[in-house]
Protein backbone atom coordinates (compact mmCIF):
# COMPACT_ATOMS: atom_id res chain seq x y z
CA UNK A 1 0.00 0.00 0.00
CA UNK A 2 1.17 3.56 -0.58
CA UNK A 3 0.06 6.79 1.09
CA UNK A 4 -0.74 8.74 -2.06
CA UNK A 5 -3.33 6.15 -3.09
CA UNK A 6 -4.59 5.66 0.48
CA UNK A 7 -5.40 9.39 0.73
CA UNK A 8 -7.81 9.27 -2.20
CA UNK A 9 -10.33 12.11 -2.45
CA UNK A 10 -12.49 10.13 -4.87
CA UNK A 11 -16.22 9.88 -4.18
CA UNK A 12 -18.87 7.52 -5.55
CA UNK A 13 -19.63 8.40 -9.17
CA UNK A 14 -16.43 10.34 -9.87
CA UNK A 15 -15.13 9.81 -13.40
CA UNK A 16 -11.74 11.40 -12.86
CA UNK A 17 -9.25 11.72 -10.04
CA UNK A 18 -9.57 14.58 -7.55
CA UNK A 19 -6.19 16.21 -7.09
CA UNK A 20 -5.32 17.36 -3.57
CA UNK A 21 -3.47 20.43 -4.82
CA UNK A 22 -6.63 21.62 -6.60
CA UNK A 23 -8.80 21.48 -3.46
CA UNK A 24 -10.49 24.53 -1.99
CA UNK A 25 -8.65 25.02 1.32
CA UNK A 26 -11.69 26.68 2.89
CA UNK A 27 -13.79 23.54 2.31
CA UNK A 28 -11.48 20.60 1.85
CA UNK A 29 -13.01 17.34 0.63
CA UNK A 30 -12.16 15.53 3.86
CA UNK A 31 -13.84 18.31 5.84
CA UNK A 32 -16.94 17.86 3.69
CA UNK A 33 -17.05 14.24 4.90
CA UNK A 34 -17.32 15.41 8.50
CA UNK A 35 -20.09 17.88 7.60
CA UNK A 36 -22.13 15.29 5.73
CA UNK A 37 -21.96 12.88 8.63
CA UNK A 38 -23.02 15.55 11.14
CA UNK A 39 -26.09 16.46 9.07
CA UNK A 40 -27.16 12.86 8.39
CA UNK A 41 -30.26 11.44 10.07
CA UNK A 42 -28.36 8.27 11.01
CA UNK A 43 -25.87 10.30 13.02
CA UNK A 44 -28.60 12.38 14.60
CA UNK A 45 -30.31 9.26 15.97
CA UNK A 46 -27.20 8.51 18.05
CA UNK A 47 -28.32 11.18 20.52
CA UNK A 48 -30.90 8.68 21.80
CA UNK A 49 -28.91 5.46 21.58
CA UNK A 50 -27.32 3.87 24.59
CA UNK A 51 -23.54 3.89 24.89
CA UNK A 52 -23.42 1.51 27.87
CA UNK A 53 -25.56 2.87 30.66
CA UNK A 54 -29.22 3.57 29.78
CA UNK A 55 -30.58 7.09 29.98
CA UNK A 56 -30.06 8.18 33.56
CA UNK A 57 -31.65 10.79 35.78
CA UNK A 58 -28.24 12.43 35.95
CA UNK A 59 -26.98 14.63 33.12
CA UNK A 60 -23.49 13.30 32.49
CA UNK A 61 -23.98 9.76 31.17
CA UNK A 62 -22.76 9.34 27.61
CA UNK A 63 -24.95 8.46 24.66
CA UNK A 64 -23.63 7.12 21.35
CA UNK A 65 -23.67 10.70 20.08
CA UNK A 66 -21.51 12.23 22.81
CA UNK A 67 -19.21 9.20 22.68
CA UNK A 68 -18.81 9.57 18.91
CA UNK A 69 -18.04 13.28 19.19
CA UNK A 70 -15.39 12.59 21.82
CA UNK A 71 -13.85 9.80 19.74
CA UNK A 72 -13.69 12.17 16.75
CA UNK A 73 -11.78 14.75 18.83
CA UNK A 74 -9.23 12.14 19.95
CA UNK A 75 -9.06 10.73 16.41
CA UNK A 76 -8.46 14.15 14.89
CA UNK A 77 -5.58 14.78 17.29
CA UNK A 78 -4.04 11.38 16.56
CA UNK A 79 -4.38 11.93 12.81
CA UNK A 80 -2.75 15.36 12.89
CA UNK A 81 0.16 14.26 15.04
CA UNK A 82 0.85 11.14 13.00
CA UNK A 83 0.33 13.09 9.77
CA UNK A 84 2.94 15.67 10.71
CA UNK A 85 5.61 12.95 10.97
CA UNK A 86 4.42 11.06 7.88
CA UNK A 87 4.77 14.20 5.77
CA UNK A 88 8.39 14.46 6.90
CA UNK A 89 8.97 10.82 6.01
CA UNK A 90 7.16 11.07 2.66
CA UNK A 91 7.90 14.55 1.23
CA UNK A 92 6.21 13.67 -2.05
CA UNK A 93 2.88 14.01 -0.22
CA UNK A 94 3.66 17.64 0.57
CA UNK A 95 4.42 18.29 -3.10
CA UNK A 96 0.97 16.92 -3.94
CA UNK A 97 -0.58 19.42 -1.52
CA UNK A 98 -1.31 17.20 1.50
CA UNK A 99 -1.02 18.67 5.00
CA UNK A 100 -1.10 17.14 8.48
CA UNK A 101 -4.65 18.48 8.83
CA UNK A 102 -5.72 16.11 6.04
CA UNK A 103 -4.79 13.13 8.21
CA UNK A 104 -6.64 14.68 11.14
CA UNK A 105 -9.74 15.33 9.02
CA UNK A 106 -9.84 11.75 7.69
CA UNK A 107 -9.37 10.09 11.08
CA UNK A 108 -11.72 12.59 12.74
CA UNK A 109 -14.51 11.94 10.24
CA UNK A 110 -14.07 8.15 10.34
CA UNK A 111 -14.08 8.30 14.15
CA UNK A 112 -17.21 10.43 14.15
CA UNK A 113 -19.14 7.76 12.25
CA UNK A 114 -17.56 4.66 13.80
CA UNK A 115 -20.80 3.75 15.65
CA UNK A 116 -23.28 5.00 13.05
CA UNK A 117 -24.48 1.47 12.26
CA UNK A 118 -25.10 0.32 15.82
CA UNK A 119 -28.71 -0.75 16.59
CA UNK A 120 -30.63 0.53 19.61
CA UNK A 121 -29.85 -0.82 23.11
CA UNK A 122 -26.09 -0.98 22.74
CA UNK A 123 -24.18 -4.07 21.62
CA UNK A 124 -27.04 -6.24 22.86
CA UNK A 125 -29.00 -4.86 19.88
CA UNK A 126 -26.59 -6.54 17.47
CA UNK A 127 -26.88 -9.81 19.37
CA UNK A 128 -30.68 -9.56 19.46
CA UNK A 129 -30.88 -9.27 15.67
CA UNK A 130 -28.51 -12.21 15.29
CA UNK A 131 -30.44 -14.37 17.75
CA UNK A 132 -33.72 -13.74 15.94
CA UNK A 133 -32.31 -15.40 12.81
CA UNK A 134 -30.20 -17.99 14.61
CA UNK A 135 -32.74 -19.39 17.07
CA UNK A 136 -35.91 -17.29 16.76
CA UNK A 137 -38.61 -17.12 14.10
CA UNK A 138 -36.04 -15.92 11.55
CA UNK A 139 -34.41 -19.36 11.52
CA UNK A 140 -37.01 -20.47 8.96
CA UNK A 141 -35.29 -18.36 6.28
CA UNK A 142 -31.94 -20.17 6.54
CA UNK A 143 -32.50 -22.62 3.70
CA UNK A 144 -33.53 -19.83 1.32
CA UNK A 145 -30.30 -17.86 1.79
CA UNK A 146 -26.68 -18.44 0.81
CA UNK A 147 -24.22 -19.29 3.57
CA UNK A 148 -22.72 -15.78 3.54
CA UNK A 149 -26.12 -14.08 3.47
CA UNK A 150 -27.28 -16.11 6.45
CA UNK A 151 -24.02 -15.42 8.31
CA UNK A 152 -24.60 -11.68 7.79
CA UNK A 153 -27.86 -12.08 9.70
CA UNK A 154 -26.89 -14.41 12.55
CA UNK A 155 -23.73 -12.36 13.23
CA UNK A 156 -25.35 -8.99 12.52
CA UNK A 157 -22.52 -6.51 12.75
CA UNK A 158 -22.80 -2.80 13.49
CA UNK A 159 -19.64 -2.04 11.52
CA UNK A 160 -21.07 -3.64 8.39
CA UNK A 161 -24.39 -1.91 8.95
CA UNK A 162 -22.54 1.39 9.24
CA UNK A 163 -20.88 0.75 5.88
CA UNK A 164 -24.34 0.04 4.44
CA UNK A 165 -25.74 3.31 5.77
CA UNK A 166 -22.79 5.28 4.44
CA UNK A 167 -22.68 3.76 0.94
CA UNK A 168 -26.12 2.33 0.13
CA UNK A 169 -27.69 3.53 -3.09
CA UNK A 170 -31.42 4.19 -2.96
CA UNK A 171 -33.75 5.56 -5.58
CA UNK A 172 -32.58 9.10 -6.27
CA UNK A 173 -29.68 8.80 -3.80
CA UNK A 174 -26.55 7.26 -5.33
CA UNK A 175 -23.61 6.22 -3.18
CA UNK A 176 -25.15 6.98 0.21
CA UNK A 177 -23.47 10.00 1.81
CA UNK A 178 -20.85 10.09 -1.00
CA UNK A 179 -17.89 10.31 1.33
CA UNK A 180 -14.28 10.30 0.19
CA UNK A 181 -12.82 6.83 -0.26
CA UNK A 182 -9.97 7.66 2.15
CA UNK A 183 -12.47 8.32 4.95
CA UNK A 184 -14.46 5.18 4.12
CA UNK A 185 -11.23 3.17 4.08
CA UNK A 186 -10.28 4.48 7.53
CA UNK A 187 -13.78 3.54 8.74
CA UNK A 188 -13.33 -0.11 7.69
CA UNK A 189 -11.81 -1.65 10.82
CA UNK A 190 -12.63 -5.16 9.58
CA UNK A 191 -12.30 -5.18 5.76
CA UNK A 192 -13.66 -8.67 5.18
CA UNK A 193 -16.96 -10.48 4.58
CA UNK A 194 -18.74 -12.54 7.23
CA UNK A 195 -17.33 -15.90 6.10
CA UNK A 196 -14.94 -17.45 6.85
CA UNK A 197 -15.44 -16.46 10.47
CA UNK A 198 -12.28 -15.49 12.38
CA UNK A 199 -9.91 -17.49 10.16
CA UNK A 200 -6.79 -16.04 11.87
CA UNK A 201 -5.79 -14.14 14.99
CA UNK A 202 -5.04 -11.00 12.98
CA UNK A 203 -7.04 -8.01 14.26
CA UNK A 204 -8.76 -7.58 10.87
CA UNK A 205 -10.37 -11.02 11.25
CA UNK A 206 -11.95 -10.27 14.63
CA UNK A 207 -15.26 -9.24 12.98
CA UNK A 208 -16.43 -8.35 9.48
CA UNK A 209 -17.03 -5.02 7.79
CA UNK A 210 -19.60 -5.30 5.01
CA UNK A 211 -22.75 -7.21 4.13
CA UNK A 212 -23.11 -9.12 0.88
CA UNK A 213 -25.52 -6.41 -0.24
CA UNK A 214 -22.64 -3.86 -0.28
CA UNK A 215 -19.88 -6.13 -1.62
CA UNK A 216 -19.66 -4.27 -4.93
CA UNK A 217 -19.22 -0.91 -3.18
CA UNK A 218 -16.61 -2.42 -0.85
CA UNK A 219 -14.53 -3.81 -3.71
CA UNK A 220 -14.67 -0.50 -5.57
CA UNK A 221 -13.33 1.35 -2.54
CA UNK A 222 -10.51 -1.05 -1.58
CA UNK A 223 -9.42 -1.25 -5.22
CA UNK A 224 -9.23 2.52 -5.55
CA UNK A 225 -7.28 2.82 -2.28
CA UNK A 226 -4.90 0.02 -3.20
CA UNK A 227 -5.61 -1.86 0.01
CA UNK A 228 -3.74 -5.15 0.18
CA UNK A 229 -5.74 -8.34 -0.24
CA UNK A 230 -5.15 -11.15 2.21
CA UNK A 231 -4.08 -14.51 0.89
CA UNK A 232 -7.06 -16.34 2.37
CA UNK A 233 -10.40 -17.71 1.29
CA UNK A 234 -13.24 -15.25 0.95
CA UNK A 235 -13.02 -11.52 0.32
CA UNK A 236 -10.59 -10.15 2.89
CA UNK A 237 -8.12 -7.24 2.98
CA UNK A 238 -5.60 -5.72 5.32
CA UNK A 239 -6.62 -2.46 6.93
CA UNK A 240 -6.23 1.05 5.67
CA UNK A 241 -3.45 2.20 8.06
CA UNK A 242 -5.52 5.08 9.45
CA UNK A 243 -8.14 2.57 10.65
CA UNK A 244 -5.68 1.71 13.43
CA UNK A 245 -5.92 5.31 14.66
CA UNK A 246 -9.74 5.25 14.52
CA UNK A 247 -9.72 2.06 16.57
CA UNK A 248 -7.27 3.57 19.08
CA UNK A 249 -9.41 6.69 19.50
CA UNK A 250 -12.45 4.51 20.25
CA UNK A 251 -10.50 2.24 22.60
CA UNK A 252 -9.13 5.23 24.52
CA UNK A 253 -12.53 6.85 24.92
CA UNK A 254 -14.61 3.86 25.90
CA UNK A 255 -11.96 2.56 28.30
CA UNK A 256 -11.54 5.83 30.17
CA UNK A 257 -14.92 7.54 29.77
CA UNK A 258 -17.14 4.51 30.49
CA UNK A 259 -15.05 4.14 33.64
CA UNK A 260 -15.63 7.82 34.47
CA UNK A 261 -19.40 7.38 34.05
CA UNK A 262 -19.30 4.40 36.40
CA UNK A 263 -17.50 6.43 39.08
CA UNK A 264 -19.85 9.40 38.77
CA UNK A 265 -22.89 7.13 38.99
CA UNK A 266 -21.58 5.45 42.13
CA UNK A 267 -21.27 2.04 40.46
CA UNK A 268 -17.53 2.10 41.18
CA UNK A 269 -16.19 3.34 44.51
CA UNK A 270 -14.19 6.52 44.02
CA UNK A 271 -11.16 5.62 46.14
CA UNK A 272 -10.87 2.21 44.52
CA UNK A 273 -11.32 3.61 41.02
CA UNK A 274 -8.96 6.55 41.36
CA UNK A 275 -6.19 4.19 42.38
CA UNK A 276 -6.40 2.55 38.96
CA UNK A 277 -6.61 5.86 37.09
CA UNK A 278 -3.56 7.24 38.88
CA UNK A 279 -1.51 4.24 37.76
CA UNK A 280 -2.04 5.43 34.19
CA UNK A 281 -1.03 9.04 34.84
CA UNK A 282 1.62 8.72 37.55
CA UNK A 283 4.25 10.33 35.29
CA UNK A 284 2.14 13.36 34.35
CA UNK A 285 -0.08 14.10 37.36
CA UNK A 286 0.36 17.32 39.32
CA UNK A 287 -0.31 16.02 42.83
CA UNK A 288 -0.58 19.51 44.30
CA UNK A 289 -3.23 20.50 41.76
CA UNK A 290 -5.06 17.21 42.24
CA UNK A 291 -5.39 17.74 46.00
CA UNK A 292 -6.85 21.23 45.51
CA UNK A 293 -9.88 19.72 43.71
CA UNK A 294 -12.70 19.49 46.22
CA UNK A 295 -15.34 17.67 44.21
CA UNK A 296 -15.32 14.08 42.96
CA UNK A 297 -16.39 15.01 39.43
CA UNK A 298 -13.51 17.50 39.17
CA UNK A 299 -10.98 14.95 40.40
CA UNK A 300 -12.27 12.33 37.99
CA UNK A 301 -12.33 14.80 35.08
CA UNK A 302 -8.73 15.82 35.76
CA UNK A 303 -7.52 12.22 35.79
CA UNK A 304 -9.60 11.39 32.71
CA UNK A 305 -8.01 14.23 30.72
CA UNK A 306 -4.52 13.16 31.75
CA UNK A 307 -5.23 9.49 30.97
CA UNK A 308 -6.51 10.30 27.49
CA UNK A 309 -3.41 12.41 26.85
CA UNK A 310 -1.11 9.60 27.97
CA UNK A 311 -2.83 7.04 25.74
CA UNK A 312 -2.84 9.39 22.73
CA UNK A 313 0.94 9.69 23.11
CA UNK A 314 1.24 5.91 23.31
CA UNK A 315 -0.94 5.25 20.25
CA UNK A 316 0.95 7.84 18.20
CA UNK A 317 4.35 6.42 19.13
CA UNK A 318 3.35 2.81 18.44
CA UNK A 319 1.85 3.70 15.06
CA UNK A 320 4.95 5.60 13.93
CA UNK A 321 7.31 2.91 15.21
CA UNK A 322 5.40 0.29 13.24
CA UNK A 323 4.46 2.22 10.09
CA UNK A 324 6.08 -0.29 7.74
CA UNK A 325 4.43 -3.28 9.42
CA UNK A 326 1.06 -1.51 9.39
CA UNK A 327 1.22 -0.46 5.76
CA UNK A 328 2.29 -3.97 4.75
CA UNK A 329 -0.51 -5.64 6.72
CA UNK A 330 1.67 -7.56 9.16
CA UNK A 331 0.80 -5.56 12.30
CA UNK A 332 -1.67 -8.01 13.85
CA UNK A 333 -2.94 -6.25 16.99
CA UNK A 334 -4.61 -3.01 17.96
CA UNK A 335 -2.25 -0.17 18.92
CA UNK A 336 -3.24 -0.22 22.60
CA UNK A 337 -2.61 -3.97 22.79
CA UNK A 338 1.04 -3.08 22.23
CA UNK A 339 1.30 -0.18 24.67
CA UNK A 340 3.19 -0.21 27.97
CA UNK A 341 -0.02 0.47 29.88
CA UNK A 342 -1.77 -2.67 28.61
CA UNK A 343 -2.02 -4.16 32.11
CA UNK A 344 -3.55 -0.98 33.56
CA UNK A 345 -6.02 -0.74 30.68
CA UNK A 346 -7.06 -4.36 31.17
CA UNK A 347 -7.56 -3.75 34.90
CA UNK A 348 -9.85 -0.79 34.16
CA UNK A 349 -11.82 -2.77 31.57
CA UNK A 350 -12.22 -5.70 33.99
CA UNK A 351 -13.67 -3.40 36.66
CA UNK A 352 -15.97 -1.79 34.08
CA UNK A 353 -17.25 -5.21 33.00
CA UNK A 354 -17.94 -6.29 36.58
CA UNK A 355 -19.34 -3.03 37.94
CA UNK A 356 -20.89 -1.30 34.93
CA UNK A 357 -21.59 -3.63 32.02
CA UNK A 358 -23.07 -6.27 34.33
CA UNK A 359 -24.94 -3.81 36.54
CA UNK A 360 -28.66 -4.39 37.06
CA UNK A 361 -29.63 -1.28 35.10
CA UNK A 362 -27.59 -2.33 32.06
CA UNK A 363 -28.78 -5.95 32.14
CA UNK A 364 -32.42 -4.85 32.40
CA UNK A 365 -31.93 -2.68 29.31
CA UNK A 366 -30.40 -5.57 27.38
CA UNK A 367 -33.20 -7.97 28.33
CA UNK A 368 -35.84 -5.48 27.22
CA UNK A 369 -33.89 -4.80 24.03
CA UNK A 370 -33.87 -8.46 23.06
CA UNK A 371 -37.65 -8.71 23.29
CA UNK A 372 -38.34 -5.40 21.56
CA UNK A 373 -36.00 -5.99 18.62
CA UNK A 374 -37.17 -9.58 18.12
CA UNK A 375 -40.82 -8.50 18.03
CA UNK A 376 -40.14 -5.60 15.65
CA UNK A 377 -38.24 -7.82 13.22
CA UNK A 378 -40.90 -10.50 13.33
CA UNK A 379 -43.77 -8.17 12.55
CA UNK A 380 -42.07 -6.20 9.78
CA UNK A 381 -40.23 -9.07 8.06
CA UNK A 382 -43.40 -11.19 8.05
CA UNK A 383 -45.52 -8.36 6.67
CA UNK A 384 -42.97 -7.51 3.96
CA UNK A 385 -42.64 -11.13 2.84
CA UNK A 386 -46.40 -11.70 2.87
CA UNK A 387 -46.81 -8.64 0.67
CA UNK A 388 -44.38 -10.03 -1.91
CA UNK A 389 -45.99 -13.49 -1.72
CA UNK A 390 -49.47 -12.03 -2.20
CA UNK A 391 -50.71 -13.39 1.12
CA UNK A 392 -50.75 -10.20 3.19
CA UNK A 393 -53.52 -9.63 5.69
CA UNK A 394 -55.11 -6.32 6.60
CA UNK A 395 -52.81 -6.24 9.61
CA UNK A 396 -49.76 -6.70 7.36
CA UNK A 397 -50.90 -3.79 5.19
CA UNK A 398 -51.32 -1.58 8.24
CA UNK A 399 -47.89 -2.55 9.53
CA UNK A 400 -46.24 -1.73 6.19
CA UNK A 401 -47.85 1.71 6.29
CA UNK A 402 -45.67 2.39 9.33
CA UNK A 403 -42.52 1.96 7.25
CA UNK A 404 -40.89 5.14 5.90
CA UNK A 405 -41.36 5.68 2.18
CA UNK A 406 -37.81 4.68 1.23
CA UNK A 407 -38.42 1.15 2.54
CA UNK A 408 -41.34 0.56 0.19
CA UNK A 409 -39.10 0.10 -2.85
CA UNK A 410 -39.82 -3.25 -4.52
CA UNK A 411 -37.33 -5.89 -3.44
CA UNK A 412 -37.75 -9.24 -5.14
CA UNK A 413 -35.14 -11.35 -3.33
CA UNK A 414 -35.54 -12.48 0.27
CA UNK A 415 -32.08 -11.41 1.47
CA UNK A 416 -32.53 -7.82 0.28
CA UNK A 417 -35.97 -7.60 1.92
CA UNK A 418 -34.70 -8.92 5.23
CA UNK A 419 -31.65 -6.65 5.20
CA UNK A 420 -33.91 -3.70 4.47
CA UNK A 421 -35.96 -4.38 7.61
CA UNK A 422 -32.84 -5.01 9.69
CA UNK A 423 -31.50 -1.68 8.51
CA UNK A 424 -34.78 0.04 9.41
CA UNK A 425 -34.86 -1.42 12.92
CA UNK A 426 -31.15 -0.78 13.50
CA UNK A 427 -31.54 2.91 12.69
CA UNK A 428 -34.19 3.39 15.37
CA UNK A 429 -33.23 5.26 18.51
CA UNK A 430 -33.84 3.52 21.84
CA UNK A 431 -36.94 5.60 22.59
CA UNK A 432 -38.40 5.22 19.11
CA UNK A 433 -37.97 1.44 19.21
CA UNK A 434 -39.77 1.35 22.56
CA UNK A 435 -42.63 3.52 21.24
CA UNK A 436 -42.98 1.48 18.06
CA UNK A 437 -43.04 -1.75 20.06
CA UNK A 438 -45.80 -0.39 22.28
CA UNK A 439 -47.90 0.45 19.22
CA UNK A 440 -47.45 -3.00 17.73
CA UNK A 441 -48.57 -4.77 20.92
CA UNK A 442 -51.59 -2.48 21.25
CA UNK A 443 -50.31 -0.26 24.04
CA UNK A 444 -51.21 3.26 22.92
CA UNK A 445 -50.59 4.94 26.27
Amino acid sequence: MNWEQLLSLKRFGDLQKRERIAQDETRLGFDVDFDRIIFSSAFRSLQDKTQVIPLSETDFVHTRLTHSLEVSVVGRTLGRRVGKVLLERHPNLQKLGYTFNDFGAIVGAASLMHDIGNPPFGHSGEKAIGEYFKSGNGLKYKEQLSAKEYQDLIDFEGNANGFKILTETREGVSGGLRLSYATLGAFLKYPKESLPKKPTNHIVDKKYGFFQSEKKEFLDIVDDLGMKQKASSGTSYYRHPLAYLVEAADDICYTIIDFEDGINLGLIEEEFALEYMIKLVKDTIDIKKYHTLQHKTDRVSYLRALAIGVLINEAEAIFLENEDAIINGVFEKSLLDKCKYEAQINDIIKISVDKIYKSKEVVEKEVAGYRIISDLLDVFVTAFNNKIDGTSSNYDELVLNLLPEEYHEKRTDLYTRIMSICSYVSRMSDSYAIRMHKKLIGNLI
